[in-house]
């Protein structure tokens, strides 16, 4: 595999094929072995959480590099940030010692009111130094850098003077900071506002790409919904061949929140990503909505629950 690039990747290690836990699964984890490399937790899940799913992720992180990706750090709020959760998401990192810890590039937020949704900001360079000055503060609390991911999006404000890949570059070049390279959020963000998703990929820096996520979309007709409910469609694969060229290979992780298979399944989605590197492309279609689905937050099902606005965690 050739790759575009040559700098180490924050020191942080290609962790190989894996999957997000998810509580269907423990059982067949336990019991049978998971057969994947690695695991990436919802970070929300697990802080102050010292019952069943707390013994389950201490026994896969015995045997396995444990990933812990958050939903609440809100980056682009204009909210002070939440020591309180930093408090408590340091004190999980420092009781599992994740390999990395990432969240997004949105808000989730304001005035203490949580949305459970991940909102896009303006790009424009008032945000980018508020976003800057946060991820450093956020960095040194940690003490470990800090992974941020692009959101899907729906919507593009005409205040932006960034594309997301340019402030992405920027943010991570100015603070250190690494990418988490969702291909499925680039896909459907790139049909919902019509740019090319090969150039957001190659516009950023391969060297601070740590990982990838892999889902399944719907396509809802005038736009596509990031729902993590179907396989991953060939547009997508194409986009991982290329990322996974581009950086030389990097961690993958397949995403599945809602309308979760068996584990078996599971495995056979992931075990795609071995076709794709050695150069055959799985030919799946994009899932379209129907009349009974219901649009729902991808958020509400990694957090295991439907959620009402409510205060900050």
């Amino acid at each position: 595999m050739t790759s575009n690039c040559s700098a180490p990747r924050l020191g942080l290690p290609n962790l190989g094929l894996g999957v997000g836990l998810r509580h269907k699964h423990f059982r067949d984890i336990l019991e049978q072995g998971s057969e994947v490399d690695w695991f990436e937790v919802i970070s929300e899940n697990f802080i102050d959480n010292y019952g069943y799913f707390r013994y389950v992720l201490e026994q896969i992180a015995r045997k396995h590099p444990i990933v812990m990706h958050g939903v609440s750090l809100s980056i682009g709020s204009t909210d002070p940030l939440n020591f309180d959760y930093l408090a408590r998401l340091k004190a999980l990192a420092d009781e599992i010692d994740p390999v990395w810890i990432s969240d997004h590039l949105c808000w989730t937020g304001v005035a203490t009111i949580n949305s459970h949704d991940l909102l896009p900001l303006p790009l424009n360079e008032e945000s980018f130094r508020h976003v800057a000055e946060r991820v450093k503060i956020v960095q040194d609390y940690l003490e470990r850098p800090l992974i941020l991911e692009n959101p899907s999006t729906y919507i593009e404000f005409c205040q932006s003077t960034f594309s997301e890949w340019e402030f992405l570059r920027a943010l991570a070049e100015q603070t250190g900071c690494g990418l988490l390279l969702d291909l499925n959020n680039v896909y459907v963000s790139s049909c919902n506002h019509g740019y090319d998703a090969q150039e957001y990929i190659k516009g950023l820096p391969c060297d601070r790409i740590v990982q990838i996520h892999l889902a399944g979309p719907r396509d809802c007709g005038d736009y596509l919904i990031d729902t993590h409910d179907h396989p991953v469609p060939t547009e997508v694969w194409q986009l991982y061949a290329i990322a996974q060229k581009l950086t030389g290979g990097m961690a993958t992780l397949l995403e599945w929140d809602a309308n979760i298979p068996a584990y078996p399944d599971l495995l056979a989605e992931l075990a795609k990503a071995r076709e794709v590197l050695a150069g055959h492309l799985p030919e799946v279609a994009v899932s379209s909505a129907v009349e009974e689905f219901t649009l729902s937050n991808p958020l509400d099902y990694q957090l295991g629950e439907n959620y009402e606005p409510t205060q900050l965690i």
